[in-house]
C-alpha cells in the first residue's frame, strides 16, 4: 500500500467482476470497472486527481461565488479555489486525507472528520461507504454535525463516466431532468429553464459538437425512484450513474474546458447533488445542519 502517493493509501474492493480502488485523499473513486473495462475514467495512482475526479464535494459542491457567505447574520470567506472565476469549488474534502475506518473484501468505509476553520467555523464527520454487488458499485455518505452551531451543508460527487477510449462525439448521453439551470460568465445560477434543443436529454443524444457543463433539476425517475445519467459508447456498452431520492439534483459535464488538457472530453462528468452551486448565498436546496443531526445520501453506478 503506497501511502506515499499523491492520492494517499490505495483501498481495493472486488465483487466477480465489478472492481474499485478507493483513495485516501479525497476518499475518491480512482477507478472502477467491470469485467476490466472501465466505468468511471481512471486515473493513475501516481497522479493528483485531475478535474476532482471520483471526489467527494462537501460541505457544498459546485461554485460558491467569491468564496463568501452569510449565516445567522455573520459574513464568512474560504478560500478562492477557481480563480479565473473567483469562486470556491467543490467545497472542503476532496484534498484531504481520510481515514479508512472498515475494509471487507467488497466493502470499505473512510472517514473524515472536518474540523471548523476561520471560513467555515463548523464541526462536521463524514463518513463514505462503498461496496460492490452484482448490481454495481452503492456509494452511501452520512455527515453529522458533531458541533455546536447550526451548519450550511451540501454534498455532491464528481464521477467521470468512461468512454473506454471511444471518441466522444460518437457517443450518446441520456439524463432524466426536464428543467437546466441557467448560469452567467462564471456559470453561477441565473435561474431555470425548460430543457429543450441540444440541452434536452431525456432522450439519448449524439455528442458530436455538444458542450456541456450545466446542472439539471426537476430531474426524472424510473420505478425504483432512481435518476439515471447513461453514457453509451459506439459498441453500444453504457456506463451509468444513478442517484436516489436523497439528492435531486444533476450536473453534467463533457470536459471541453477542463485545466488538464490531456483529460479533456475523455469522458462525462456525471454528478449526483444535494444542491445547485452557489446554495450557500441562495439557500436554494441548501441543508441547514442542526447539532447532533446527521444527513445521508446514496447513489450508484454500474455498467450495461
Amino acid at each position: 500500500m503506497n501511502t506515499h502517493a499523491p492520492s494517499g493509501a490505495q483501498v481495493r474492493i472486488a465483487h466477480g467482476d465489478h472492481a474499485a480502488t478507493i483513495t485516501e485523499v479525497g476518499a475518491a473513486v480512482r477507478e472502477y470497472a467491470v469485467g476490466g473495462r472501465p466505468v468511471f475514467t481512471p486515473f493513475g495512482e501516481d497522479e493528483v486527481s485531475p478535474a476532482f475526479n471520483g471526489a467527494v464535494l462537501l460541505p457544498w459542491p459546485n461554485r460558491l461565488r467569491d468564496g463568501q457567505y452569510t449565516v445567522d447574520g455573520t459574513t464568512y470567506q474560504v478560500p478562492i479555489s477557481e480563480p479565473d472565476r473567483g469562486t470556491a469549488l467543490h467545497g472542503l474534502a476532496c484534498w484531504q486525507r481520510w481515514t479508512v475506518v472498515e475494509h471487507e473484501a467488497a466493502r470499505a468505509t473512510l472517514e473524515l472528520h472536518l474540523p471548523p476553520s476561520p471560513g467555515y467555523p463548523f464541526d462536521l464527520v463524514a463518513r463514505v461507504t462503498y461496496s460492490l454487488d452484482d448490481a454495481g458499485l452503492r456509494v452511501h455518505v452520512r455527515t453529522t454535525n458533531v458541533g455546536t452551531a447550526t451548519a450550511p451543508y451540501g454534498v455532491g460527487f464528481h464521477p467521470w463516466l468512461s468512454a473506454d477510449g471511444a471518441d466522444l462525439d460518437a457517443c450518446t448521453l441520456r439524463l432524466d431532468a426536464a428543467t437546466r439551470v441557467t448560469t452567467d460568465e462564471r456559470l453561477l445560477p441565473t435561474g431555470t429553464e425548460p430543457a429543450t434543443g441540444t440541452f434536452d436529454l431525456r432522450e439519448p443524444r449524439l455528442l458530436a459538437g455538444v458542450d456541456l457543463d450545466d446542472a439539471y433539476v426537476d430531474v426524472l425517475r424510473d420505478e425504483d425512484g432512481l435518476s439515471w445519467i447513461r453514457l453509451t459508447a459506439p459498441d453500444g456498452r453504457t456506463a451509468a450513474v444513478w442517484m436516489d431520492g436523497s439528492m435531486d439534483t444533476w450536473q453534467v459535464c463533457t470536459g471541453d474546458h477542463v485545466g488538464d488538457v490531456a483529460f479533456r472530453r475523455t469522458g462525462v462528468a456525471a454528478e449526483p447533488m444535494s444542491c445547485v452551486a452557489d446554495a450557500f448565498r441562495t439557500g436554494e436546496r441548501l441543508v441547514r445542519l442542526e447539532p447532533g443531526a446527521s444527513h445521508e445520501v446514496t447513489w450508484g453506478a454500474t455498467l450495461a
